[in-house]
């Protein structure tokens, strides 16, 4: 239980870090929000079991603390930076060689125990296509952290990159439809919206400690 409520409070916090950061901007107090991402990332340190997470966690606890004295407005604007940066890194070191299957294929294989070769091809595009996206959402990031108004940068990392994700998902899922189809799938094995996010959430932290792992 308090797992769950840690990790609901801290999505809600992630989803509420550009507000929080335009509004630190209006009134003088932006090194707020990059102090609580990097007491954030200090508890996790000092939980980490292994030692390499451990000191990755500490590297960006010192960058985050560094940033809230001395620069501040920038630093507190990379966050979003670093989470797209990450996920990025995350998809795409799945496609390199010998680290396989794709992301997306480690999803796909806790609903289909096996996995046709076309949908295997699928799920690589489908992981790079993810992988483009977050490669745009961390340009789109660094420009509007370097050259917009603080409002523009709050109303993309707060609101369009959420949307374009919303977007990206009912497109992906409605052409999966389709594509079943083609490939003589049944369409009772093609899982629904809601048991698709369902495994994601029950299995997600299962699957991003195999990558780190691998």
């Amino acid at each position: 239980m308090q797992t769950l409520l840690r990790g609901i409070l801290g999505s809600l916090f992630f989803l509420l870090y550009p507000y929080l950061v335009y509004r630190g901007v209006q009134e003088g107090v932006v090194w707020f929000a990059p102090l609580i991402i990097g007491s954030v990332y200090f508890y996790q340190a000092v939980k980490a079991r292994k030692k390499n997470i451990r000191l990755q966690k500490l590297g960006i606890v010192t960058i985050l603390f560094l940033g809230a004295v001395f620069y501040q407005d920038m630093m507190a604007k990379l966050i979003p930076i670093f989470i797209q940066l990450s996920l990025m890194l995350f998809f795409g070191r799945t496609l390199l060689k010998g680290r396989g299957p794709s992301l997306v294929e480690r999803f796909a294989s806790l609903e289909f125990p096996e996995i046709p070769p076309v949908l295997q091809r699928y799920c690589r595009h489908l992981t790079i296509m993810w992988v483009g996206f977050f490669a745009f959402n961390v340009v789109a990031c660094v420009i509007l952290a370097l050259f917009a108004p603080v409002e523009w940068w709050a109303i993309y990392t707060g609101v369009l990159i959420f949307a374009l994700t919303a977007v990206l998902m009912i497109a992906e899922y409605i052409w999966r439809f389709f594509l079943f189809r083609r490939i003589d799938l049944p369409s009772a094995e093609i899982p629904g919206v809601k048991e698709t996010a369902k495994t994601m959430w029950v299995n997600g932290r299962k699957i991003w400690l195999d990558v780190q792992a691998s």
